[in-house]
């Protein structure tokens, strides 16, 4: 952000200074330059994520480590597409899709990114009430619901009445609490050279429930949602940066060093989320694949089956780790809905607006979080929930991907920056490779 650095991110002058500055000074104001890219990759493991990794590794031990790599430079790719756009366009994906594709192509991806986003919240919102319930002893039903109530009203309050740069920051403190499945990790003997070997070799299994859990894997990994979030974010920032609280003000273009910066923070953020994705399935699968544990029913039973093998702190920081990740991703996942919808309808949007200015938008985003609600009140499965869910991204993916694929290429929105031939390339891979998983899944489910 502009204001937590004496030189704007995107000066020549600041990248110069940067290189010869101490160590300590350095780190810090890599940490403060950290934007939308970093908050991205951190809130992509939310609860349903946990959960998938969670299954994968309690199910068949290291053997899906690979996708946390594999999919790496997928994610960063698109990820950087969507910042990009937001960037070069100063508009998210719903409204370029709404100023340059057709009317029924754009509301057909918003009723789908819209409605996974809110079955999404709810199974989140689940598996947090579950965890709080773990670590507080409280098992009624009753106060699981109150538990919720209390979540929805936390999280409306922090994204409604707070500025966007308090948001900002809580979200970047909020996101180091991933940690705790890297320290749970080491409570575990590790076969480290079995590890290195999964991690470097796929493996594949002939089996409907394996292929189950792989679109689920990836659909969590690659998650349609953030790509609206990204986008619009970067345009969140560019405002920041650029224009004086209150001040309604022409955006400049995109310069090669901020995109530079996007590249940069965006790396982060990817490599970051797939670090605790390996760190969540390596314990999965020292401590419950690797005992017998194999079925997992509830969080609560993979939380508790960790207790004899990783010791009572890997369970406190399991549970603790998706309490916090649910507070990071709900947000996200409500912010990602009321942009799409915000845009589509021409309202005026984004976390910067006090809610007197942005009556709709923030509208959007306590509606979603009240639907999400009624899952965990009406008592649905939280694991089964959050898994589906992240088949249902994985099916959707796809026309998504190429949406933001063709807006990347599309020389009216980007200019000078559409894509090169290399992310042409790894975008076009990942949509074949998502593809072939969503038709699959037709036939399988």
């Amino acid at each position: 952000m502009s204001n937590c650095i004496h030189l704007p991110r995107n000066s020549d002058q600041y990248m110069l200074e940067y290189i010869h500055m101490p160590f300590i000074r350095k780190f810090k104001n890599f940490w403060k330059s950290l934007g939308a890219g970093f908050i991205t990759g951190a809130s992509d493991d939310e609860p349903s994520a946990i959960a998938t990794y969670t299954i994968a590794g309690a199910k068949y031990g290291y053997s899906l480590l690979w996708a946390s790599i594999f999919t790496i430079p997928f994610m960063f790719i698109m990820q950087e597409m969507s910042g990009r756009i937001g960037r070069v366009s100063n508009r998210g994906l719903a409204g370029n899709m709404k100023k340059h594709y057709p009317k029924w192509l754009m509301l057909f991806i918003a009723s789908l990114i819209v409605t996974a986003n809110t079955v999404n919240i709810g199974a989140n919102m689940s598996a947090m009430t579950q965890a709080i319930g773990m670590v507080t002893g409280i098992d009624s039903l009753a106060n699981f619901r109150f538990i919720a109530i209390g979540i929805s009203i936390i999280i409306l309050a922090i994204t409604i009445f707070l500025p966007y740069q308090k948001i900002f920051t809580i979200f970047k403190w909020m996101a180091l609490s991933l940690f705790a499945y890297i320290f749970a990790t080491f409570t575990v003997h590790q076969d480290w050279g079995n590890i290195l070997y999964h991690s470097l070799v796929p493996h594949f299994e002939n089996s409907k429930e394996y292929f189950l859990i792989l679109v689920a894997f990836w659909g969590t990994t690659i998650s349609p949602y953030l790509f609206f979030w990204q986008a619009n974010q970067e345009v969140e920032e560019k405002i920041l940066e650029q224009c004086k609280p209150g001040q309604v003000c022409r955006l400049r273009p995109a310069t090669d060093a901020e995109l530079k910066i996007l590249k940069r923070d965006t790396w982060t953020g990817m490599i970051f989320s797939n670090v605790i994705t390996f760190f969540i399935i390596t314990l999965a699968a020292s401590a419950l694949f690797a005992h017998g544990f194999t079925h997992i029913e509830t969080l609560e039973d993979a939380a508790k089956a960790l207790v004899p093998f990783a010791g009572k702190y890997a369970y406190v920081l399991f549970t603790l780790g998706i309490v916090s990740s649910g507070f990071l991703g709900i947000p996200v996942l409500a912010g990602s809905a009321a942009y799409v919808i915000s845009e589509v309808f021409g309202w005026s949007e984004g976390l910067n607006q006090p809610f007197g200015k942005a009556k709709e938008f923030y509208g959007i985003v306590v509606a979603s979080t009240i639907v999400g609600l009624l899952i965990p009140l009406f008592g649905l499965h939280p694991i089964k929930a959050l898994f589906y869910t992240s088949i249902i991204y994985g099916v959707i993916a796809p026309i998504l991907i190429f949406m933001v694929i063709h807006i990347a290429n599309n020389k009216k929105i980007m200019g000078e920056h559409t894509n090169t031939t290399t992310k042409n390339v790894l975008g076009y891979t990942i949509f074949g490779i998502m593809s072939i998983l969503a038709v699959l899944t037709f036939f399988i489910l």
